[in-house]
């Protein structure tokens, strides 16, 4: 069956589906998609709760927004066949697969996935895949690791854990060879590449978190998770194309209708040559300031 076209997920809130102070919020923060987590926020002898509570905090998010929804699973495999028993469920729009292990671990979550939505009267492929790739080993195979399944949605590196794993600082420099390698095995394939060229765990400089944000999608990222509320407003703006480049994005593509109305296939613009890169490029920018307008209707 055909898949639907990419969602505009320029914000995603992590929320602990166990904590009510944040749920009864999370609604209202402006986030894209709401990212309900069984994972790190959630203590290991609260995580059985935690599944319990999965189905109400759903429903709930459902019925007060217009926020899209995914779940946060754990790794290892035991947890993680558990997380899926508890959030294949109707409203759920996708998994956040954490430390993926290579294609093979992808395929059979794939495959559990399909069972359960089976036995639930879900559509099949319903529910997307957003994939964290959190170590060196899993990076040397991102490519494979993107075209493991059709379920795969987006690609993301997951930097805490991956500093970790390599010894090292989750600063900007050290991140960006292996978040440029998630980006490249994310567009290879279709998919979303999702993160910030550093990390989310700093939110108390907002004017440099915009300006990492912007950064991060001059080159190519679309979206990035948030772990404070203040933090969606800076990525909803950083990930949306400004009203200048929305302005420029129109020019370029009215001008080239002009152009080839006159054979001519190259032009210049304020000194600029103009050829068809550039075209497509503005073309591709109209399209998703088209989509992000579109959602903002939706939630108007």
């Amino acid at each position: 069956m055909p898949l639907p076209a990419h969602p505009v997920w320029r914000s995603g809130l992590f929320v602990p589906v166990n904590v009510e102070r944040f749920l009864a919020k999370a609604s209202s923060r402006g986030a894209d998609v709401i990212q309900l987590d069984l994972e790190d926020s959630i203590a290991p002898a609260d995580k059985a709760a935690a599944r319990k509570a999965l189905p109400a905090a759903v429903e709930r998010i459902r019925r007060e927004g217009v926020s899209d929804i995914l779940v946060r699973i754990n790794q290892p495999l035991e947890l993680a066949v558990r997380d899926l028993e508890a959030a294949v469920l109707p409203g759920v729009d996708g998994l956040m697969i954490t430390k993926a292990q290579g294609p093979d671990h992808l395929r059979l979550l794939d495959e559990l996935v399909s069972r359960l939505e089976a036995q639930r009267g879900l559509p099949d492929r319903a529910i997307r895949f957003m994939v964290l790739i959190e170590g060196p080993g899993p990076l040397a195979n991102a490519q494979e690791i993107a075209r493991a399944t059709p379920r795969n949605l987006g690609l993301s590196l997951g930097a805490e854990d991956y500093a970790t794993e390599m010894g090292g600082e989750p600063t900007a420099e050290t991140l960006l060879l292996p978040k440029q390698q998630v980006l490249q095995a994310a567009r290879t394939h279709g998919l979303m590449p999702m993160g910030t060229i550093g990390t989310v765990a700093d939110y108390s400089d907002l004017v440099e978190y915009g300006r990492i944000v912007r950064l991060s999608a001059s080159y190519g990222f679309v979206g990035a998770s948030a772990i404070h509320p203040a933090q969606v407003p800076v990525l909803n703006a950083g990930f949306s194309p400004s009203p200048e480049a929305v302005a420029r994005a129109e020019k370029i593509v009215t001008l080239d209708k002009e152009a080839a109305a006159a054979n001519r296939g190259s032009w210049s613009l304020d000194g600029k040559m103009i050829d068809i890169p550039i075209v497509q490029r503005a073309e591709a920018l109209l399209a998703r300031a088209r989509a992000i307008a579109d959602r903002a209707k939706r939630a108007g």
